[in-house]
């Protein structure tokens, strides 16, 4: 161990002199980008609070109950379009929400109630500020009558039921009879379509749910194919037989035609006899003539 003595006056040597300290650690300093981002946090978090609590939907469903109250509120439907839909059921599906508030109507909501209803095929709805709905409907239009377990009900050409009432007023058009006769409308409007024989055809009844028998006005049946392009065919060969000849085969006397096996027709009714004793008649005399 060393000791040093220093006289008065003296100058401290340089290893004896107290050297200044630093700090440990320097006070962060932030820019300000890194203000905005601390910012927009705590701003998101602020957001994510309150829609967690519903601050959002809470102050909207003031707002609308206060623009109802001063009369933004759903007080009259314009209807347009509307012939054999009850008006009722369109007012009670226009007005069907939550809230009768015009802005808190859903319009999309609206239009799909209307489409469920019978006789409605589409519909737009749309608002007219400050209390007005305006709704125009496209109907439906019966093309067919179906027949099931002996009742009947106008269908359009989807095959959906349209009303059961008063049927009356479409008594010009073809009944499909048998289930699920519906479903195969189209196709039997295409194959009374194909001739003339059409407007001649009262019923048609679907057989198996594969093949048609078409009832005639007359009261004669026709069986056809099950293949819709086969039995197309045959019903238009049998129009050409139809109207060769005197006398047409509808009203003829007969009560049945088969064309279900390709290239042949069988037939059922009086007029088979008939022409079968005619026949025979004509066959007698020829041999009678013959032994002279």
């Amino acid at each position: 161990m060393t000791a040093a003595t220093l006289k008065r006056g003296a100058r401290v040597p340089k290893s004896a002199r107290a050297r200044p300290v630093r700090p440990a650690t320097m006070a962060p300093v932030f820019g300000k980008r890194q203000v905005l981002i601390a910012l927009a946090v705590v701003f998101a978090i602020a957001i994510a609070v309150m829609i967690a609590v519903r601050v959002p939907q809470k102050l909207w469903a003031g707002f609308v109950t206060w623009t109802a109250a001063n009369g933004w509120e759903v007080r009259h439907v314009e209807l347009t379009g509307a012939r054999e839909q009850d008006r009722l059921a369109i007012y009670a599906a226009a007005l069907n929400g939550p809230t009768n508030a015009m802005l808190a109507t859903d319009l999309d909501a609206v239009r799909a109630r209307l489409r469920a209803l019978p006789w409605v095929a589409d519909a737009s709805v749309q608002r007219r500020l400050p209390d007005t709905l305006v709704i125009e409907v496209t109907e439906r239009r019966p093309v067919a009558l179906w027949q099931k377990n002996r009742h009947l009900a106008a269908i359009d050409l989807s095959g959906r039921v349209l009303t059961a009432e008063r049927l009356e007023r479409w008594n010009d058009l073809p009944i499909l009879i048998g289930p699920n006769a519906n479903a195969r409308v189209h196709e039997a409007l295409e194959l009374l379509a194909a001739t003339p024989l059409g407007r001649d055809v009262m019923a048609a009844t679907l057989v198996g749910g594969r093949r048609w028998d078409l009832h005639f006005k007359s009261g004669e049946v026709l069986a056809l194919p099950d293949r819709p392009a086969v039995a197309r065919g045959a019903l238009t060969a049998f129009a050409k037989l139809d109207g060769q000849g005197p006398q047409r085969l509808i009203g003829g006397g007969f009560t049945r035609f088969d064309l279900r096996l390709p290239g042949r027709m069988t037939v059922a009714g009086p007029a088979v006899a008939k022409t079968l004793a005619d026949a025979e008649k004509a066959r007698r005399a020829a041999a009678q003539a013959s032994k002279i």
